[in-house]
């Protein structure tokens, strides 16, 4: 804008002179500090300085009698008149908007306050939200007049701040502290409208509590009777009780007691099953398997009762040595017993009274003695105390015969039959009530039989003899001398087996004339007559298997025989039943027979005859062809060409409706035959 275009109007009367004393003193402040700051400086700067300011006085004398352009700016007045009235505005909402300063609630007086700094400190101090600040905004206004005008708001926040307080209670509720849930909750006061939710809340946790707690009993019953899957399944049952802490962290907490009881549940099984096995390694390792079961599971109670029920496998299986007499075997498997205090003394007094016994059985007077003094060492308090004064009774009274015994044992070792009768009768003097009077009956049982030995002896000898000529008087002779050993005798059992042979012997020359003659006949077709002749040798004698077996091969081959020829004269009358009758009995001939080679070509030519006249039947009745059809056996050449025959009749008679083709079928048909 030039300075023609602004109105005369806006122009001052007057326009003000440039200050010359002021310019001068600028004049010389610059030229100061040019000349301070810079002593050496050439003659080009310093007229180059003066041409600026001759520039700005000109300038000066431009503007003279006007006012400045910036003055006459119009986008510089329309700026203010938007900014000032705008700060303006701004200032005054701010100051009618601006709140009066907080009290400060600790240090009031509350007697003296007001309900609104009340109710100002008690939403303070609720938005804390822990249950003691909660409690203290309740006390700061729950006894204000009812009538005051903040009644409304004071009841509609005692409301709000119980139902926190029940919140909080509800979380320790929730993390599983019900005690501390219960006390929190009963802090709310008695006089709020809220405080009858509180005993229903109380109830309903208590309700929960003892549910879910049931829930965990039932589930450790289960898991000491060993009911796993009910146990897992009892345990499921937390998952649905409104609790967290239960549907969680005591669900886990059970669900992994209820593994582990298993895992030694599975141990103990085993266990059982290596303890049935009756073998001293495995019944040890059953043992440790139950003793590491921990303290803390279920199922230690039985482990520790199956403990000593093993040790007392072990002992029984000392004892089963002891009745075979290996003590020392029954010792070693009874210090093998890990150490139970319930079998302790027990095992302690087997092995004394294995020893003992060990020492009885040698047989001595020394041993007995020894043994007896090894009985008396258990104790009157002990269990076996009873069968050790047992013991020690026998073994006194094997004492007073075992002298007898030995004086019988050194007659018979002489070896002669007086010798041998004089033990027996040494020993017969030990009455029946002694312990020794087994041992004694089984010596004398021996020296009989030695004694009778030495007597039959040669008897048998003899007939061995006689014998090896092997002719029937000889054989006969030996039988007669083998006889005189008489039943109940010690070599009567060998005289009878000797018997036997050359019996057999003698009845195998008498006989196999017989045999050979039957033989003779069959093979020259004289089956009947070569029957009749073997049938001479009786039962029981030597060669009676061998001619029954004959019998049977040759009254086989007759029935073979009758039955071609039965076949073949049925077969020559020519209907279908006499051709299937020939089939049946042609195939009775055994296959082992030479008639089989004729006959299986007849039961082929026969089929086809059945299946030729089932054709012709054909023409007419085809339920009747079928019928004749049916009659070709299987196995023979005809029969896949009947079974073809009777399907084809069997369409013919009862044809299957073909399917309606469907349209698509039709129209896929179209498109292909197009294509």
């Amino acid at each position: 804008m030039t300075e023609r275009d602004i109105p005369e109007d806006w122009l001052p009367a007057t326009t003000a002179k440039p200050d010359n004393m002021s310019e001068l003193s600028r004049t010389k402040k610059i030229s100061h500090v040019n000349d301070s700051n810079e002593s050496n400086t050439n003659n080009s700067k310093s007229v180059k300085w003066k041409k600026q300011t001759e520039s700005k006085k000109n300038e000066a004398k431009t503007y003279k009698g006007g006012l400045p352009r910036w003055i006459k700016s119009w986008t510089l007045w329309a700026l203010l008149l938007t900014l000032v009235p705008g700060a303006v505005s701004f200032m005054a909402m701010a100051m009618l908007f601006k709140l009066p300063s907080a009290p400060n609630c600790p240090s009031i007086f509350w007697p003296l306050a007001s309900a609104s700094v009340r109710m100002h400190c008690a939403q303070l101090a609720a938005s804390k939200q822990t249950v003691n600040d909660l409690l203290q905004a309740i006390a700061l206004v729950e006894h204000l007049p009812k009538n005051h005008p903040l009644r409304s708001e004071i009841d509609r926040s005692l409301k709000v701040w119980s139902s926190d307080i029940l919140r909080l209670a509800d979380e320790n509720f929730q993390v599983g502290r019900l005690d501390q849930a219960i006390a929190t909750a009963k802090r709310i006061p008695e006089d709020l409208p809220a405080y009858k939710l509180v005993e229903e809340k109380i109830a309903d946790w208590r309700g929960i509590w003892t549910k879910a707690e049931g829930h965990y009993q039932d589930a450790e019953d289960h898991m000491r009777e060993e009911r796993w899957h009910q146990a897992f399944m009892t345990a499921a049952k937390l998952l649905r009780v409104d609790n967290k802490f239960w549907a969680s962290t005591k669900y886990e907490e059970l669900n992994n007691l209820v593994s582990t009881a298993r895992e030694d549940g599975k141990k103990l099984v085993i266990a059982k099953d290596l303890a049935k096995s009756k073998n001293v390694d495995n019944v040890l390792k059953a043992i440790k398997l139950v003793q590491s079961v921990s303290k803390n599971s279920y199922v230690y109670q039985k482990a520790q009762e199956l403990v000593p029920e093993f040790g007392r496998q072990m002992l029984d299986l000392a004892e089963a040595k002891m009745a075979a007499k290996d003590a020392d075997e029954a010792i070693y498997i009874a210090q093998r017993i890990p150490d139970i205090v319930s079998l302790q003394a027990d095992i302690d007094d087997f092995v004394a009274l294995a020893e003992a016994q060990r020492s009885a059985w040698t047989g001595s007077v020394a041993g007995l003695e020894l043994a007896i003094s090894q009985a008396q060492q258990i104790d009157s308090t002990r269990s076996n105390y009873d069968k050790a004064q047992q013991l020690i009774t026998r073994w006194q009274l094997e004492i007073q015969d075992v002298a007898r015994l030995e004086k019988a044992r050194i007659l018979a070792s002489q070896g002669t039959v007086t010798d041998l009768n004089a033990a027996i009768a040494e020993a017969r003097l030990i009455p029946a009530s002694n312990p020794r009077h087994k041992e004694a009956r089984q010596e004398i049982y021996r020296w009989r039989s030695q004694a009778q030995t030495i007597q039959d002896r040669p008897y048998l000898d003899r007939a061995e003899q006689l014998a090896l000529l092997q002719d029937p008087n000889s054989l006969q002779a030996a039988i007669s001398e083998a006889s005189r050993i008489g039943r109940g005798r010690a070599l009567y059992k060998e005289a009878r087996q000797r018997i036997s042979q050359w019996r057999a012997s003698i009845e195998r020359t008498e006989d196999q004339p017989y045999l050979d003659q039957a033989r003779s006949l069959a093979q020259t077709g004289s089956l009947e007559e070569a029957i009749s002749t073997a049938r001479q040798i009786s039962r029981g004698r030597a060669l009676s298997r061998e001619a029954r077996r004959e019998i049977r091969s040759w009254r086989s081959r007759i029935a073979a025989r009758e039955n071609w020829q039965q076949a073949r004269e049925v077969a020559l009358r020519g209907t279908a039943k006499d051709l299937s009758r020939a089939i049946r009995l042609a195939r009775k001939i055994p296959r082992n027979s030479i008639l089989r080679g004729d006959a299986n070509p007849a039961i082929d030519q026969w089929s086809q005859q059945l299946l030729d006249i089932a054709r012709s039947q054909g023409i007419s009745n085809l339920e009747q062809a079928i019928e004749t059809a049916n009659l070709v056996p299987r196995g023979t050449s005809a029969y896949s060409a009947a079974r073809r025959q009777i399907r084809e009749w069997r369409n013919l008679l009862n044809p299957e409706p073909e399917p309606e083709p469907q349209e698509e079928q039709f129209n896929s048909e179209e498109v292909t035959n197009t294509q």
